[in-house]
């Protein structure tokens, strides 16, 4: 297996959620059976709108694939408005041949004992072999706040208030949105084969930044993607403001294409 961090800059985000759509779409023609690890949010929308226009038109199939989500919130259950089950169902699921799906239950009587049954079960499959990614402002991946153990697994985490604040459009009033999330740990996602990052917009500048050049640290869970084996990271221009090497990844990945050789 290559192993390498691809730093893939696009002119705008409608190009940087077409090539994430494809690496993925490329996985599934070569691995069909791949276990995929799935995000949610926003950032996510775009990609999978592609990969339901792809797989409308024969050029993708889910049916061989296995998909376990990042996150869930506690405390809500799979019908409710703001849950990732009804987030994957209305921009994923319910369009494409993808049946083999596993979320954790933010409603389990026991949120701890619900977590560790999570990790099991993505042990038991065989780990992920592609893991989906998006940012937070403050550095965090899947919802693996600041601070977070850099070897953690599944277990529940406190949502920070900038966090919650970013959620907030998808509920009604902050005061809604829960304080607590069941997450895949870092250590969890680190064990993926593969792993794909989507960031952009000038909101995501000093995270990209701390993520790609700066220590590894937990102050910046991203930061530990530096040390993958195989992660490709796909940025805009708005995103890419902060990076001091910037001419180099250019030069590697041109326009946010294949290395030249």
């Amino acid at each position: 297996m290559e192993t390498a961090v691809k730093i893939l800059i696009h002119p705008d985000a409608e190009r940087a959620a077409d090539c994430v759509a494809e690496l993925i779409a490329a996985r599934l023609r070569t691995e069909p059976a791949t276990n995929l690890g799935l995000a949610t949010g926003g950032t996510m929308e775009a990609v999978y709108a592609r990969l339901i226009a792809a797989y409308r038109g024969g050029q993708v199939s889910f049916a061989g694939a296995t998909s376990f989500n990042l996150d869930e919130y506690v405390g809500l259950p799979p019908d409710h408005p703001c849950s990732y089950w009804r987030y994957m169902r209305e921009h994923l699921f319910d369009h494409v041949d993808l049946t083999d799906t596993h979320l954790p239950h933010g409603d389990a009587a026991d949120a701890e004992v619900e977590a560790a049954r999570y990790e099991a079960a993505i042990v038991a499959a065989g780990d992920i072999g592609l893991q989906l990614l998006g940012l937070g402002a403050n550095g965090h991946i899947g919802f693996n706040e600041p601070t977070s153990s850099l070897s953690s697994l599944t277990r529940i985490k406190t949502l920070t208030r900038s966090t919650r604040e970013a959620n907030a459009r998808y509920f009604e009033r902050f005061e809604d949105v829960p304080r607590h999330a069941i997450t895949m740990g870092i250590g969890t996602i680190m064990r993926a084969d593969e792993v794909v990052l989507l960031a952009y917009g000038a909101g995501k500048v000093d995270a990209v930044a701390a993520m790609i050049e700066g220590p590894v640290s937990a102050a910046c869970p991203a930061s530990v993607l530096q040390m993958h084996r195989k992660v490709t990271v796909v940025i805009d221009e708005a995103a890419a403001k902060g990076l001091k090497l910037r001419a180099y990844y250019d030069e590697v990945h041109p326009d946010g294409g294949e290395a030249l050789l």
